[in-house]
């Protein structure tokens, strides 16, 4: 099993990324999908997850209204729309799956796969 993100970069403040994290899961569409990020020093953090078909969204308030994810299960593949993008946003973004019975959201635990990250730098 593998998740490969990819869609990092150096970017402006204000300036818009489009993170893509494509996964070798069989049955993906039975995998909540949710995106990380790690800044130099602090602890992972939760961003966004999406349900397995996709209507259901959630958001830390952090990117809430800047951020939206997104998910095509016949591609295997996740999104993240990065938007007005601000320095604070700084980190690496990891993407993850949490399967089939899990809870809704999944609690960072019950991720039971993780990409390598991709690097997202924001300059003010």
């Amino acid at each position: 099993v593998q998740l490969q993100a990819s869609g990092g970069g150096l970017v402006q403040a204000g300036g818009s990324l489009r993170l893509t994290c494509a996964a070798s899961l069989s049955a993906f569409s039975r995998y909540y999908m949710g995106w990380f990020r790690q800044a130099p020093g602090e602890e992972r953090e939760f961003v966004a997850a999406i349900s397995r078909s996709g209507p259901i969204t959630i958001y830390a308030d952090s990117v809430k209204g800047r951020f939206t994810i997104s998910r095509d299960n016949p591609k295997n593949t996740v999104y993240l729309q990065m938007d007005s993008l601000k320095p604070e946003d700084t980190a690496v973004y990891y993407c993850a799956a949490a399967p089939v019975g899990s809870r809704w959201p999944p609690g960072p635990n019950e991720y039971d796969y993780w990409g390598q990250g991709t690097l997202v730098t924001v300059s003010s």
